[in-house]
């Protein structure tokens, strides 16, 4: 396998050198960073559990507090002795000036009796609502199960039920239910549920910081959290994976990892119960628990950076010294490739590079006489053939081969000479063969030799390819194109136009060289030759600059449009030879594009080297 490129010694030394330090570097970062992460996560985890247990044993006392006031007004509303005024001044003693409570109601098992309510008028009213909003409430209650009251009747013991009852249009609340009184067979007779501001609760859970603390029921539901609008929105935090843990779990503490399977952000989560059904989550984002840990890996990357630095220009300055004579001999050594052999290598060291300079000086000298070989063999020979030639592949004599040889002539070109200057004649052939010869080697086709103003070329010698038939209907076609840009700017000079006819024919050749030991020649012999040098001279018979054989024509019909001209009689052939006419080809689409210009087609005239065939 060769390489295309090459590494210098220079780049190896800094490659070697940074790669060393990088992976070092990274491999002391990476553990570092990833050690301090896990310390990071292992202290966030225990920050999160303490602050998760220290609000639930701060909520827990604030809603026992709460329940204990509960029992109290309820006692309050339920107690039939005394007078009006001695109860009412009870309840203002306790409810009154108790500004956290909002509506209290006792509930009997009796669903006949109406609820024992008191209700503080001044709050409602500042959410411009009357006592009747004590009734839409509970009404809403019911019927979204928002309080389960069959499980407060049921006397389980215990039971106590805290939901966030913040409604449409409503006050923002919370309700405590919880069971009050029994008969003497253990049935809860009454119970009670207590509406409080949600204001207290909301503030335990206000302060915003790193870590989001928040409050839900046993359902999964807000009661508290630092952006309100969820609290309001009684929003469900079921989906979350530490909530779902929460409640499934019989733990009273419990902590977690989870990602978010939207965002892929990862979190840090702790969760407290509180023996009133109530629970604490605390959550933090591993993006800013990991803060810390990810800037001292960019310091260490950083530093990482600075002494690579370093280390690359001490490195650097050491291969120059090793590396630029030779960094030069390879350029140079490129330019010649690219053909510039005016370079020439000025090592002055006095040591193995510098001999290596005197033979690249002594290289570049038989190069050069060997590329004038070359280039004067080109002008003569084309390209393949020189290439063969300088290899020393090609010997006195041939092979047989399948060539397409092409025939093209200019028309009345003696009745030009006659009428021009031996310059203009010499100029127009030029400027005509300049154009023509580089289609033929633009698409791969071999001059074989100019007679006068024609010119001979051939595909398939002494290289072959399975596309050198299509290659040469291709180049004829584009030279009808060419053809009528060269008579265009021949009218804007004032000059005659051109006229061509060009012949084509595919068959077997003798393909080689030619002559004596002293003097020989590359061409192509044999009846194929003459056979397409009789097709370009019937051009002038049907009146087209372009013909081709039935042979030819059978083989590229399917990419060309080709069309019957008629038969000719060819001396040395029994059968009449069926010529063809070539309008265009087909694109990949299979569409026909028509190729024609003013001199493609032209009025027939008698020609004296053919004889038509009926």
């Amino acid at each position: 396998m060769k390489w295309r490129f090459h590494i210098s010694i220079s780049v190896k030394l800094i490659t070697v050198t940074i790669f060393l330090l990088a992976v070092t570097t990274v491999i002391l970062a990476r553990e570092s960073a990833n050690r301090f992460e896990e310390i990071s996560i292992d202290r966030e985890e225990q920050a999160s559990r303490d602050q998760s247990r220290a609000r639930s044993a701060e909520v827990e006392g604030l809603l026992l507090s709460y329940i204990d006031k509960a029992k109290v007004i309820a006692s309050l509303l339920m107690k039939d002795t005394g007078s009006s005024e001695e109860k009412a001044k009870a309840l203002d003693l306790t409810f009154g000036r108790d500004k956290d409570f909002v509506i209290v109601d006792v509930i009997s098992r009796n669903a006949d009796l109406a609820p024992l309510r008191v209700i503080n008028a001044e709050y409602l009213q500042q959410y411009k609502l009357d006592k009747s909003f004590a009734d839409k409430l509970r009404s809403t209650q019911l019927v979204n199960k928002i309080v389960n009251i069959e499980t407060l009747f049921s006397g389980k013991e215990g039971h106590i039920e805290i939901r966030n009852s913040t409604i449409k249009d409503g006050a923002p609340l919370f309700t405590i239910g919880f069971p009050l009184a029994k008969d003497e067979y253990g049935i809860v007779t009454h119970i009670v549920l207590a509406e409080i501001r949600l204001d207290r609760l909301l503030k335990s859970f206000s302060s915003v910081s790193d870590r989001s603390l928040y409050l839900i029921d046993d359902q999964g539901r807000l009661l508290a959290h630092a952006d309100e609008k969820k609290v309001l929105k009684n929003e469900s935090m079921i989906s979350i994976p530490i909530v779902k843990n929460a409640l499934a779990s019989e733990l009273k503490q419990g902590q977690m990892r989870y990602s978010d399977s939207k965002t892929g952000e990862s979190f840090t989560a702790a969760y407290t119960k509180t023996s009133l059904g109530v629970t604490t989550i605390a959550v933090a984002s591993d993006a800013v628990i990991l803060e810390a840990a990810h800037a001292m890996k960019r310091e260490a990357f950083y530093i990482a950076g600075r002494i690579l630095s370093v280390a690359l220009f001490l490195v650097f300055i050491f291969s120059i010294t090793l590396t630029t004579p030779i960094e030069k001999l390879v350029e140079l050594t490129n330019k010649v490739a690219h053909g510039d052999f005016s370079a020439k290598a000025n090592v002055k060291t006095r040591d193995e590079v510098g001999q290596l300079g005197e033979a690249f000086n002594h290289m570049l000298e038989g190069l050069l006489e060997r590329d004038k070989v070359k280039s004067m063999f080109n002008k003569f020979h084309g390209s393949s053939v020189t290439e063969d030639l300088l290899k020393g592949d090609l010997q006195l004599g041939g092979s047989k081969k399948t060539v397409t040889v092409f025939f093209s002539d200019v028309r009345d070109f003696t009745k030009f000479s006659e009428g021009h200057s031996p310059e203009e004649v010499v100029s127009m052939l030029n400027e005509y063969f300049q154009i023509m010869v580089s289609i033929i080697n633009k698409h791969g086709g071999i001059v074989d030799k100019f007679i006068g103003d024609a010119i001979m070329a051939v595909w398939g010698a002494p290289n072959s390819t399975e596309r050198d038939t299509q290659n040469a209907v291709k180049a004829c076609l584009e030279m009808r194109q060419a053809l009528a840009n060269l008579n265009r700017i021949r009218e804007e000079r004032g000059h005659v136009p051109i006229k061509i006819g060009i012949g084509l024919h595919r068959g077997e050749a003798i393909s080689g060289t030619v002559g004596s030991s002293e003097r020989m020649e590359y061409t192509v012999i044999g009846d194929t030759v003459n056979q397409a040098s009789r097709i370009e001279s019937s051009t002038k018979a049907f009146g087209t600059d372009f013909l081709m054989s039935d042979s030819l024509a059978d083989h590229v019909k399917d990419e060309f449009i080709v069309e019957e001209a008629g038969r000719v009689e060819v001396k040395g052939k029994s059968e009449p030879l069926r010529l063809y006419k070539v309008r265009g080809y087909y694109d990949e689409a299979k569409n026909p594009i028509i190729v024609k210009t003013p001199f493609s087609d032209y009025d027939a005239e008698a020609a004296d080297k053919v004889k038509m065939a009926n």
